[in-house]
């Protein structure tokens, strides 16, 4: 009887949550601000096998010939860059920044099998699309942003069929050696219905910033509007294979980081609960021993090119003026 009773409750509650559930994933994505109505208005698009990618493309300074490119990250969009694109646009011919399929403003296909290879292949494609392939071009990734440009690495030193040249790669917090710490498990059946569900207070308690380098609310709420633009709290589950991605293939990207013979740097946000410190950093430098090192300040986490733009910028023109 007791049993009968439970199941009665279970049957009940789902009547009553699968409705509520089935109303929030069809929520409409908050409207854009100004500031990120700018930044979408400066941009433009191109096609990817029929989908769309968003890219920005900057001119700036008379008499260089550089390009840098930027590589976001997990689970944001290209406008983390935002707070260093001007400043770079200073010092570089052109500033060159894309949103990964699936983040941003970009196309956010479902169902899809998000991987790194279509990512850095995407890359190339822009990079050809904006007349570039034998540019030699200056990168700087973040996060996910890390794995696809060490893809595009392999690709280019070991594989040599890669369609882009290297001038230099400047890695930021990225989980790039956290295979090897044991740091990240699959994914489950939860944690694919819990992305789906995330929600902008779930969103803003994230723990990735450090506690006196917190985004505004408004920094925030921009942030979770592109990752709501085209639904995309509804390919997260999707895109997070990248993790399982990570451990299949650590020995082609992690070969490819300490075999290139490409200027290296990496700018470390000490207090990245990611990629903690000192673990993260010593194995790094014992892994990767041609590579220079910035550690910022020790309340800098994650995401330091937005925590920290004077101390990253500072770290990425020494090591741009290194060779």
């Amino acid at each position: 009887w007791q049993r009968r009773e439970r199941r009665e409750w279970w049957i009940h509650v789902g009547l009553i949550c699968v409705p509520l559930v089935a109303v929030y994933l069809h929520i409409p994505a908050p409207h854009l601000s100004a500031t990120l109505q700018k930044w979408h208005s400066a941009g433009d698009f191109f096609h990817f096998r029929g989908k769309k990618i968003f890219y920005r493309d900057s001119y700036g300074a008379l008499g260089s010939s550089d390009v840098v490119l930027l590589l976001h990250g997990f689970p944001t969009s290209s406008y983390d860059w935002n707070k260093i694109w001007d400043p770079l646009a200073q010092r570089f011919h052109r500033v060159i920044a894309l949103d990964f399929l699936g983040f941003g403003f970009s196309d956010k296909p479902r169902p899809h099998r998000y991987s790194i290879f279509e990512q850095a292949s995407i890359v190339e494609a822009m990079v050809a699309h904006l007349g570039l392939s034998n540019q030699r071009l200056n990168l700087i990734s973040h996060d996910y942003g890390d794995t696809v440009a060490l893809e595009l690495l392999y690709r280019s030193d070991q594989n040599r069929t890669g369609h882009l040249n290297f001038n230099s790669l400047c890695l930021t917090n990225g989980g790039t050696m956290l295979a090897f710490l044991g740091l990240l498990k699959d994914s489950s059946i939860l944690a694919t219905f819990l992305t789906r569900l995330t929600n902008f207070m779930i969103f803003q308690k994230g723990e990735v910033f450090g506690p006196y380098t917190q985004p505004t609310d408004a920094e925030f709420w921009d942030m979770w509007t592109s990752l709501r633009y085209n639904d995309g709290n509804l390919v997260l589950d999707s895109i997070l294979q990248y993790i399982n991605q990570r451990f299949q293939h650590r020995d082609r990207w992690v070969g490819a980081l300490t075999s290139t013979h490409a200027p290296l740097h990496m700018i470390y946000g000490p207090l990245d609960p990611v990629n903690p410190h000192p673990q993260f950093i010593r194995l790094y430098m014992h892994l990767v021993k041609r590579s220079t090192v910035t550690i910022l300040d020790d309340h800098i986490s994650h995401y330091p090119q937005l925590e920290d733009p004077t101390g990253f910028l500072k770290a990425y023109f020494n090591f741009i003026h290194s060779f």
